[in-house]
């Protein structure tokens, strides 16, 4: 019955850890009756706020983008809003999500990239990217074992690793367009979506 603006460290767990599950159980799964690509920013729905991006660079990039997440070996459900707000906390430090409504299929680290994204400033969000990976992945691999998948765990790790940037500045190529002054347009995002950018379009 509680929720959380700023997260502490046994909450930030239990929700990477929600998020990890979640996509373990799901993966490979087809959207059927769902969405069949998951998240309320996916490119094809918000034709208006990618006529609106100011940067050139980034507007001729976003199929790019958008063809990357879809590209990746590894498919699952993506619950598509997974911002802190959706979550609810008790006070024995279990977490439940709420709001399934853009719920279907995509790759996790979309999830994951927008969850950091509204619960760490960008100072945050950069020095502890490393470690949000790790303690996602680790979780994803236990969810995984538990569940009895024949995944290549390491194979879905790398690829997986390499589209957190990649969903970040999806995201933040959404933002753009619908409101560039957002607190998360920030030096950060900036960062790994020139990062990004430069590998797509060199």
């Amino acid at each position: 019955d509680l929720r959380r603006q700023d997260l502490d460290d046994d909450e930030l767990g239990a929700c990477l850890g929600w998020l990890a599950n979640f996509h373990a159980r799901f993966m490979g799964r087809s959207p059927e009756g769902l969405w069949p690509i998951g998240c309320y920013w996916h490119l094809d729905t918000r034709p208006d706020e990618l006529e609106a991006i100011d940067d050139e660079g980034l507007k001729r990039a976003a199929p790019l983008l958008d063809h990357e997440l879809r590209s990746t070996a590894f498919q699952t459900l993506v619950h598509g809003d997974a911002k802190v707000a959706n979550f609810c906390f008790s006070r024995e430090g279990r977490v439940a999500a709420v709001d399934f409504q853009y719920v279907g299929g995509g790759c996790g680290m979309k999830d994951l990239a927008y969850f950091v994204s509204s619960c760490m400033h960008e100072d945050e969000a950069e020095q502890r990217e490393a470690e949000v990976l790790e303690r996602y992945f680790a979780a994803l691999r236990s969810a995984l074992d538990e569940l009895g998948s024949a995944i290549d765990c390491d194979a879905l790790e790398a690829e997986w690793r390499a589209l957190y940037p990649v969903a970040w500045t999806d995201f933040y190529r959404f933002l753009q367009g619908w409101s560039p002054g957002h607190w998360k347009v920030h030096r950060y995002s900036r960062r790994l979506a020139d990062e990004v950018l430069e590998a797509l379009c060199p």
